[in-house]
């Protein structure tokens, strides 16, 4: 099997070289790759990297992901989350190839309490979720043979995260302040690298279960009990750290204003992959300690 992977340098790129190289053969590329176009600003020059490698599976794992950044640069995040994937699913549909393309809880507005299910009405509340969005659409519209993930709270041991700032904070600060009124499950890279590896030997044996899911970690929490969460972790396992802090304050998102808003019920619900392809997923702790392991 031949695996087109796009965004190999991203959090979850870096995760599925990994993951992806037990199925078949990969060719990763990024955005300053030399052989091959990889830069999605240019989707002309990504359909004819499609064109060349004629890959039998393409994986995207890259997009625009400056939250707020996106909402001063809106033509840009809809070439990369929108356009771009959009072609790649033309490509895909005339391959007869499969697209695997991850897709975010800020589809949705993050209204209630009750996890999301995929036949939610989706309602973004920023650029970064209107674009997104329309990449999903764009790729369902094509007719290629597709697996859209959605996900939620991102983190990996490469590369900056909220748990990294929190440690460097608390080394910092006796007094922290964390929101605690948005709720979500902190999911790791490699677990979406290890289910999307999972999902392509299923889909080879079972098309009919391609489509929409969500894929989170099990469990939820707030912005303010991840934080305490890591710190008690970082203080178990490395007794020695310089931590400082004595205080984590909880507020809401209103006392730190966002160019981009952000959904309250980040929350989304994983029945329907669990079933269909027959996954446990693990409860969002167990990623984190993981990682923090790997870190410290």
């Amino acid at each position: 099997m031949k695996i087109l992977l796009l965004g190999q340098n991203g959090q979850v790129g870096w995760e599925l070289q990994r993951s992806l190289a037990v199925l078949g053969q990969v060719t990763a590329l990024d955005y300053d790759s030399a052989e091959h176009c990889g830069d999605f600003s240019n989707p002309q020059g990504v359909a004819a990297t499609v064109r060349a490698l004629q890959p039998d599976v393409i994986v995207n794992a890259a997009a625009h992901t400056a939250v707020d950044k996106a909402e001063s640069e809106p033509e840009l995040a809809r070439l990369l989350n929108a356009t771009t994937p959009g072609v790649l699913a033309e490509e895909a549909a005339r391959l007869g190839a499969w697209l695997i393309h991850y897709s975010t809880d800020y589809v949705f507005d993050g209204s209630g309490e009750r996890p999301w299910v995929e036949t939610d009405a989706p309602a973004p509340l920023s650029v970064y979720g209107r674009t997104k969005l329309e990449g999903e659409q764009l790729i369902q519209q094509s007719g290629c043979q597709h697996l859209i993930l959605r996900t939620s709270w991102v983190y990996a041991a490469r590369g900056g995260n909220f748990a990294k700032t929190m440690l460097r904070l608390a080394q910092e600060r006796e007094r922290l302040t964390v929101i605690d009124d948005q709720w979500g499950a902190p999911t790791g890279a490699d677990l979406l690298a290890d289910v999307t590896a999972h999902a392509i030997a299923h889909l080879r044996q079972r098309p009919q279960d391609g489509g929409l899911y969500h894929c989170v970690a099990a469990g939820q929490t707030n912005w303010h009990a991840y934080a305490r969460y890591v710190i008690e972790q970082a203080r178990s396992l490395r007794p020695e750290l310089p931590i400082q802090v004595q205080e984590i304050a909880p507020v809401p998102t209103s006392a730190f204003p966002t160019p981009a808003q952000r959904p309250h019920n980040s929350r989304l619900d994983t029945r329907q992959l669990q079933t269909t392809f027959g996954l446990t997923l693990p409860h969002w702790q167990q990623g984190v300690a993981r990682m923090l392991r790997e870190i410290l």
